[in-house]
């Protein structure tokens, strides 16, 4: 069984690696681009019998910092 968890920052909390990328699209010529937020996607493969709340207990403990960020899990 495979589990897909996505992490990106909360609105509202700054994310100087996406204005990096941002500033980097404009000086190659990509024009129009007006914000980009970067995050991260863990591939998670789990024994079979595992559960989302099982998985949702590793983002809250390990895979992303709450505080900051937020997750969503797609089991499959």
């Amino acid at each position: 069984m495979r589990a897909t968890v996505r992490v990106m920052l909360k609105d509202g909390v700054l994310d100087p690696q996406g204005e990096a990328v941002r500033h980097a699209l404009g000086a190659l010529g990509f024009d129009g681009v007006n914000g980009v937020r970067q995050g991260k996607v863990i591939e998670l493969d789990l024994a079979e019998g595992a559960t989302e709340a099982q998985v949702t207990e590793m983002c809250e403990k390990l895979l992303a910092n709450t505080v900051i960020e937020s997750y969503s899990v797609e089991m499959g």
